[in-house]
């Protein structure tokens, strides 16, 4: 781990455009940092930060590098947050530009990572450094920018660590604005101030096994599992409530493991994931799946459930004066007034609302994860006034 800060802004590019494509030329594939920690570092030390580096380490898993930053040392202290890893590209032949070249074609800059999420670390580096040069090179409490290599893996060398690093050497968050491509059409619409929980697990029918023409003596699994598995789905997990849809489970594969066709099987498996609401808790639901199945089950079908690890448990953050400043900041600047959605799968910010209010407002997330996945570059420009806006306001 280092630390240092320089002084001077004035030489800092505040171009969301160029720091996005030096960003999308670095290889950071989850867990590599492929350079983009190491950028961040540099521009941010130009900047006037102090910038320590960590790597956290964990047996099973692989070793990650994380980068804090803080300028400034009152309050309050607004934390940009994000993740330079990105997910792998594929077939690179089968993209029209390089997926590590940051190209610009037809006003799109293509790569890995673009939307999701090297494109909206940009905007908030770029922002920063054009509002503390528009104020003597220093804010009037503290920016901080917390940056993982972790999040489109296990997250566990991740935020989860870097945040309890961060709250051990006393640093304390009042606002986050994790970049994650929170908008679903166009730049403005969606604004992230809550994820589901989800949870992952293994539905176990044991039987015995036999031979198919005298099934009287054998108990095919494969009944039992049918009739929980249509138990579990025949009716809701719950209604819904006031800022999330009703949680769902959803089968994703069954498998007996069975390649003779004259032989009943002793155990069948099918596995499933749960996307929960706010109504629910990691054990509650757990409770609640077992209640049903045994109620279906009737003592006539021995069953278990495996559970899966899981670290994503379910948050909201309620409406008040934090997500109306960023909500005006994005209708000003798109004419659009955003949604405040509770959708889509799990993020960061399900660790660091353990620490402080988060919202998520990033780029639109059509293309992330794709092959071709791009950004207009009128966005990035747009994204970058958002977050301006957003400094300018919360300091103000």
């Amino acid at each position: 781990m280092n630390s240092s800060g320089t002084k001077g802004v004035k030489a800092v590019s505040a171009d969301p455009v160029a720091i996005a494509r030096e960003l999308l030329r670095c290889p950071s594939v989850t867990p590599a940092e492929g350079g983009a920690l190491t950028l961040l570092e540099k521009t941010l030390k130009a900047a006037g930060f102090t910038v320590h580096r960590m790597t956290f380490r964990e047996p099973g898993a692989d070793d990650v590098e994380n980068l804090y930053a803080r300028i400034g040392a009152g309050t309050p202290n607004l934390v940009f947050a994000g993740h330079t890893d990105v997910v792998p590209p594929g077939d690179e032949r089968a993209w029209k530009h390089p997926p590590f070249s940051g190209e610009v074609a037809n006003g799109d800059m293509y790569g890995r990572g673009a939307v999701d999420m090297k494109g909206g670390i940009a905007c908030a580096v770029a922002a920063v450094i054009d509002h503390l040069a528009a104020h003597g090179g220093k804010p009037k409490g503290s920016i901080s920018f917390l940056i993982t290599g972790d999040e489109e893996g296990i997250a566990v060398n991740g935020t989860p660590k870097l945040l309890k690093w961060a709250a051990e050497r006393g640093e304390k968050f009042d606002h986050c604005i994790l970049g994650e491509p929170s908008n679903q059409n166009e730049l403005g619409d969606t604004i992230k101030v809550g994820r589901r929980g989800s949870l992952n697990g293994h539905l176990i029918v044991t039987g015995k096994q036999g031979h198919v023409a005298y099934p009287q003596r054998a108990d095919n699994p494969i009944r039992g599992l049918v009739t929980l598995i249509a138990a579990l789905q025949a009716e809701p997990l719950d209604q819904g409530s006031a800022q999330f849809a009703s949680s769902h489970l959803e089968f994703t594969s069954v498998d007996v493991g069975n390649k003779t066709v004259n032989l009943i099987p002793g155990e069948a498996r099918a596995r499933f994931n749960i996307r929960f609401n706010d109504k629910h808790t990691l054990d509650s639901v757990k409770k609640l799946l077992e209640q049903r199945a045994t109620k279906a089950a009737g003592g006539k079908i021995k069953f278990a459930f495996q559970w899966e690890p899981s670290n994503a448990g379910v948050f909201v953050t309620k409406p008040g004066p934090f997500t109306d400043l960023v909500a005006n900041a994005v209708a000003e600047v798109t004419g659009r007034k955003p949604a405040l959605s509770t959708t889509g799968g799990t993020s960061d910010a399900r660790f660091i609302t353990a620490y402080c209010p988060v919202v998520e407002f990033g780029l639109v997330g059509q293309t992330m994860h794709q092959v071709d996945e791009r950004v207009p570059i009128a966005d990035l420009h747009a994204l970058m006034a958002v977050y301006r806006k957003i400094l300018d306001r919360y300091f103000g």
